[in-house]
């Protein structure tokens, strides 16, 4: 089982990776576009502040940051 570590204080940066069951693939770059949308539109349902992000053919790295007054918890049971 996976377990996170999530920071319990707002405005905190939040480290993640996320990785392609393909490893061989170039989906990410090669859909950077569609990608780059896919984000904007989460912005604008749910904000959070983008300081940085890595995409690679396979994979991407960010650091995200939540808006003043937000933090995430842990959900009951986990």
């Amino acid at each position: 089982m996976l377990r996170y570590l999530r920071p319990r204080l707002p405005g905190v940066p939040i480290f993640f990776t996320v990785a392609l069951a393909q490893r061989d693939s170039r989906l990410l770059v090669d859909e950077v576009d569609r990608l780059r949308e896919a984000v904007r539109a989460t912005q604008a349902e749910r904000p959070f502040g983008m300081d940085a992000w890595v995409v690679l053919p396979d994979h991407l790295h960010c650091l995200w940051r939540l808006p003043d007054g937000i933090a995430i918890i842990r959900p009951s049971g986990g």
